[in-house]
């Protein structure tokens, strides 16, 4: 299944400014391919204000997030991957949601800037028999949100 992160983070942020509360996202400043002002990054993160009136051209699909914003008066086109969102959060009142850092390192790894390469190798197909035993379970798949 895809990753339910961006499904959650449009969730929260509908949920946010229909509540009329200001939506913050925590991002991951060190992320492949983040676009962020680095002059307010603290401890690898950034936390960015989302709120409509603080930013024009927002768009938000399964794999990133963009807008324009000012950053100390001066203007800044901002992108970030989704797999870079720790977290987002009402600055009124601190309801929203962390994602994990299981989730964040199996995001990581779809943004890597690295080129894959494939090796095909001829090797003969050997017929196995059948076994009658389905796979063991590794556990459940789901998480708690609090």
């Amino acid at each position: 299944m895809t990753s339910n992160r961006p499904y959650l983070l449009r969730a929260f942020f509908d949920w946010i400014v229909d509540n009329q509360c200001t939506p913050h996202l925590v991002v991951n400043a060190d992320f492949p391919a983040v676009q962020i002002p680095t002059q307010f990054v603290q401890d690898g993160q950034i936390v960015l204000n989302v709120s409509p009136s603080a930013v024009t051209q927002f768009s938000m699909d399964n794999q990133q997030l963009s807008f324009n914003a000012r950053f100390g008066g001066q203007p800044m086109q901002v992108y970030v991957p989704i797999g870079a969102v720790l977290a987002i959060y009402a600055r009124e009142n601190g309801e929203g949601t962390v994602f994990t850092a299981e989730e964040f390192l199996e995001d990581e790894d779809d943004f890597a800037l690295q080129p894959e390469t494939v090796e095909l190798v001829d090797e003969p197909i050997i017929d196995e028999p059948v076994s009658s035993k389905p796979d063991k379970k590794k556990g459940s798949h789901l998480r708690v949100v609090k």
